[in-house]
């Protein structure tokens, strides 16, 4: 059976497994935004505080897929269900590109840029809001880009656990030595990636075209 047939014949579980994978991507990404930027914030903050949070989502990233799913499954209640030990271990990977673009992205806004605001009668909260914010949101959607490619592909070792989505087709395929039944989970996932990767990097583009506006 040649690849087209397969989807064909397979189209609602090609559907139902995609819709899975999403999911997982979509609730890890959520998840490490809400927790990312306001840790960013925080270390632009308290800058000595850097090479801890960093370094541990460093060492993070290289602990494997599979070896951190085994890590967390002693975790309770998040142990006990296979979708959510997969949405904590893809919101760990994905935190580290959004943390330090959100940190990078702050750092870098220039100095006389904060002191001219600071002279407008900005209070520190303004100057996060209305200029850090806004000048970092580029190099911010740029983490949460990288972050989102990365989770897409790394979603796929969830199928090794239990926790559904397009790698159940690999792990399926590669079991079963076919080719095609690989393709039939790789392919989606890899357009998956592509459309958040062209999506996300048109929102970067059209911050960096958006002007600063400043309401004091």
């Amino acid at each position: 059976m040649s690849l087209p047939e397969f989807l064909a014949a397979h189209k609602r579980e090609v559907l139902t497994l995609s819709g899975e994978h999403l999911w997982l991507v979509g609730v890890s990404m959520l998840l490490a935004v809400a927790i990312g930027v306001p840790l960013g914030i925080a270390l632009s903050r308290r800058p000595a505080l850097r090479s801890l949070i960093l370094g541990a989502n460093n060492i993070m990233q290289t602990i494997p897929s599979l070896a951190l799913f085994g890590l967390l499954l002693p975790v309770p209640w998040i142990g006990a269900r296979a979708d959510r030990l997969a949405i904590l271990a893809l919101t760990l990977y994905a935190l580290l590109p959004v943390v330090r673009n959100t940190y990078t992205g702050i750092a870098g806004v220039d100095a006389p840029v904060r002191e001219a605001a600071v002279a407008m009668g900005l209070t520190p909260r303004q100057l996060l809001w209305q200029v850090e914010l806004p000048l970092a949101s580029n190099v911010i959607v740029a983490g949460i880009r990288t972050a989102t490619v990365i989770t897409v592909g790394v979603a796929t070792i969830a199928a090794a656990i239990g926790a559904g989505g397009l790698g159940e087709f690999i792990f399926r395929g590669l079991a079963m030595v076919d080719n095609n039944v690989i393709l039939a989970g790789a392919i989606p996932a890899a357009l998956m990636a592509l459309c958040a990767d062209f999506v996300l990097g048109a929102i970067q583009r059209s911050l960096v075209r958006r002007p600063l506006r400043i309401h004091h």
